[in-house]
């Protein structure tokens, strides 16, 4: 009897916290608790606030929350121990190596008495004791893991960095990783690590090596050179089967893929692996040779919904098409029907664009598909004009248009969405999935590569794809690097090509002197000629253009809104229960032109108490809980920077809170960043 109390009193526990990334392994993104409703989410307030102040780098952290502390990052991926109902700081643990850009949130495991935090910055995962933040010295090589070893490259020359966390199945902490989207790149493989040492487990070839399935979609010796197809968006866990589900992104390079002609399988899938050895069960490939980069961008979401009169153990992916994928979670049957679909060839010399692509035919998409003139934007009549003369310059046909050299191509939704990395949350109440979406168009094209190098050439080759010829960036993700000669030296921008920064990786292939080229290039603007390193072949043949936002001469998007929106999607049925709009200008509410949506990017949660919370917008640093069964705003606060991150909720002491860790970072000059906790709760409780 005492041991079945202790098992009751642990779930209440368990029910209370915020366990993992997503709310647990299951990546809900649900809790039970409904303490804070929709009779009393009005009176909210400021329970308290933690300033991290070291830095204004965005880090996308989701904290969670186990016995009565809040473990997050600061913005320079430091790993943090607050107490849950005051958030005052219990101990900090520096690495000694300043992270950049992305880490999205730590691991919890533990075992009687012993329990761990793991933490990724940059290319290492270390073991911290979660008691007293000291790191754990006989884990790995001296406490840390480097995940450039084990992948059959030279560790030296491995960009790769950690930016969504892994999950733990038992004693085993299975993890993907972030890599360049171009080449020379690592591969991808998934990889698990023993809790106790960090010794490796198991590995998942997601670029097949020979003799094993898969190895026919890639060219002979793809495994030797190419790389990516890798986890960055997170996975989620079906503890009782023992199942690991992982969504892959495309093959690198993004956009051109002469040099990896075939279908290309593990990229661009989900898998569903055995938990204990990397053993794959059963696999589904959203996009066959994939040359638009359209990575599965967020982790899935384990649910169980009513198929057919049955009730059905599923998992959900959300994609940056728009389309929602429903597959049985044991067999990876889709239980809406998916059909296949013929596409343009390619023009491009040396590509070949696969003949066919597949989507699902439910849901309906949660993003627009294709940009026509009635869709261009009417802010303004000098607007319109504008977006009318450059949409006529453009190719705009749909999903799965190969791109080419002399005119560029409309992607919609764009590179960034559609879904993003914030994830979906799934109420087991209704049913219903929530996701939030991006909804504007980018563009973007191929070029030709110089057969002689000049530190221009380098540039456009290593560089040019985020930044663009012009070097000027798609802001406020990918930064201008316009102007920067008197604000940054030759040394500043050195470091950050050897070390990365934001959602730019390292180049540690690229030699001293090319890596001087650049620098004096993006400072100077002057190209200065190299010794030539002869006829571009493969994969450097053609270059990408640059990420292109399809924006009006006032910097907002050239359509007509929404711009981005909130989804509430019933998975039983497949049908929409509402669609809103979420987010919007300050400046351009302030003239009358309200609830346009914007990008953003985090994710909702949603609660027994009735009620979704989100942020993510990008302008407007808000937080806001809507109605789970209508979308009706029911409370919004201001934010002291915009949360482009999802919070959490949990119970401590009596008392529901509701905690996101503010940063920014996605609003360019419209806003700061930073990173700031904020935890609201209801007065006097």
């Amino acid at each position: 009897m005492r041991f079945v109390c202790l098992l009751i009193a642990a779930a209440v526990l368990h029910a209370q916290e915020w366990h993992g990334y997503g709310g647990g392994p299951q990546g809900l993104r649900y809790s039970p608790l409904k303490q804070i409703n929709q009779s009393n989410v009005a009176r909210l307030q400021i329970a308290w606030t933690y300033d991290t102040a070291d830095g204004n780098t965005a880090s996308q952290t989701q904290p969670i929350m186990i016995e009565g502390v809040v473990y997050g990052l600061t913005t320079k991926h430091d790993v943090i121990a607050l107490d849950a109902g005051t958030g005052r700081l219990l101990w900090k643990f520096s690495s000694g190596i300043t992270g950049r850009g992305a880490n999205r949130a730590v691991v919890y495991w533990s075992e009687g008495e012993e329990k761990r935090i793991f933490a990724s910055v940059q290319s290492f995962i270390y073991a911290i004791d979660a008691k007293t933040g000291k790191g754990i010295p006989g884990f790995g090589n001296n406490g840390r893991i480097d995940l450039r070893e084990n992948l059959g490259r030279d560790p030296q020359k491995q960009s790769i960095a950690l930016t969504s966390p892994g999950i733990i199945y038992k004693d085993l902490l299975i993890c993907g990783d972030r890599t360049p989207e171009s080449l020379p790149a690592p591969p991808g493989d998934i990889r698990a690590y023993d809790v106790r040492t960090g010794k490796l487990r198991w590995s998942f070839h997601t670029i097949p090596h020979p003799g094993e399935p898969g190895y026919e979609t890639w060219p002979k010796d793809a495994w030797t050179y190419t790389g990516a197809a890798n986890n960055w968006a997170g996975m989620a866990l079906d503890e009782k089967r023992g199942i690991v589900y992982v969504p892959t992104g495309s093959a690198a390079g993004d956009f051109y893929g002469a040099d990896r002609k075939g279908d290309n399988l593990y990229a661009n899938c989900l898998l569903a692996l055995n938990a204990a050895t990397g053993e794959r069960i059963w696999h589904f490939q959203a996009v066959k040779h994939d040359i638009w980069d359209r990575d599965f961008p967020s982790p899935p979401t384990l649910v169980t919904v009513k198929h057919n009169g049955k009730l059905v153990d599923a998992v959900a992916q959300t994609t940056k098409q728009g389309f929602v994928y429903l597959f049985n979670r044991v067999t990876g049957e889709p239980l809406f029907p998916i059909e296949a679909k013929k596409y343009p060839a390619s023009t491009m010399p040396g590509e070949q664009a696969a003949e066919t692509q597949v989507l699902p035919t439910k849901p309906a998409p949660y993003a627009r598909q294709k940009l026509t003139e009635d869709m261009l934007t009417n802010r303004t009549p000098e607007a319109h004009a504008w977006a009318l003369e450059q949409f006529r310059k453009l190719r705009s046909d749909g999903q799965f248009v190969p791109l080419s050299a002399g005119q560029e191509t409309v992607i919609f939704p764009g590179f960034d969405g559609g879904a993003e990395w914030g994830g979906s949350a799934f109420d087991p109440q209704t049913g219903l999935l929530y996701v939030n979406a991006n909804d504007l168009p980018w563009t973007s094209g191929l070029a030709a590569n110089a057969a002689k190098k000049s530190s221009r050439d380098l540039y456009l080759t290593s560089c040019g794809t985020c930044h663009g010829d012009s070097l000027q960036g798609a802001p406020p993700q990918i930064p201008a690097l316009t102007d920067l000669n008197g604000k940054r030296t030759v040394e500043q921008i050195l470091t950050v090509i050897r070390q990365g920064a934001g959602r730019m990786p390292a180049f540690p292939g690229l030699t001293a002197e090319a890596s001087t080229a650049i620098a004096r290039y993006i400072l100077s603007g002057e190209a200065k000629e190299m010794a030539s390193s002869g006829p571009p072949t493969g994969n450097q043949a053609y270059r990408f253009t640059g990420y292109h936002k399809f924006l009006d001469p006032d910097g907002y998007p050239a359509v007509v809104p929404p711009w981005g929106t909130l989804n509430a999607i019933n998975l039983n049925t497949g049908e929409y229960a509402w669609k809103i709009p979420l987010g919007e200008y300050p400046e351009l509410a302030a003239k009358g032109l309200k609830d346009t949506g914007t990008e953003n990017y985090g994710g909702p949660i949603v609660t027994a108490g009735g009620l979704v919370f989100i942020s993510a917008t990008n302008y407007d640093r808000k937080i806001r809980a809507f109605d789970k069964s209508t979308g009706k705003l029911l409370w919004e606060a201001l934010l002291p920077l915009a949360g482009n991150t999802t919070p959490i909720t949990y119970e401590w002491q009596g008392k529901q809170y509701l905690v996101i860790h503010a940063t920014g970072g996605k609003a360019g000059n419209k806003g700061p960043s930073g990173g700031i906790y904020v935890a609201f709760a209801l007065p006097g409780k």
